[in-house]
Parts: structure tokens; sequence; C-alpha cells
């Protein structure tokens, strides 16, 4: 299946989870936000959200500056 991650189209595999599509990433463990179709996933759901073929996945990291 595919969807759209930060922008760019990626082929996953059918039943991938948030959690699954953060792994693809390599995002950090903490300080990061994940929104599926527009949506906040809340942390506790991202092993539990699958994401539908054809989203939209945008993954959010905190950055601090100063």
């Amino acid at each position: 299946m595919k969807a759209k991650v930060n922008g760019l189209e990626r082929e996953l595999a059918d039943g991938s989870t948030v959690a699954a599509v953060l792994a693809l990433l390599d995002a950090p463990p903490r300080g990061v936000a994940v929104a599926l179709d527009g949506e906040v996933v809340p942390r506790a759901a991202w092993a539990t959200t699958v994401v539908p073929d054809g989203a939209a996945v945008e993954v959010l990291t905190a950055v601090q500056g100063g």
C-alpha cells in the first residue's frame, strides 16, 4: 500500500501502524508528534493505529533553539 509520509509517497506493508512508520523513519523515541490525515494521533495509540492506503502521515520533531 502507499501513503504520503512527510509529503513523500512511500510503500508500506499492509496493516502498518503509526509505530511501524516511525521505525521506518528511525524517528527518535521522544519529542515526536504524529498526525494522520490531519488528526493528531496520541502516543498511546501509535502501536494500534493502522495507516490506511492513501493516507497522509506527518511526523514532527521538537526542535530546541534560542
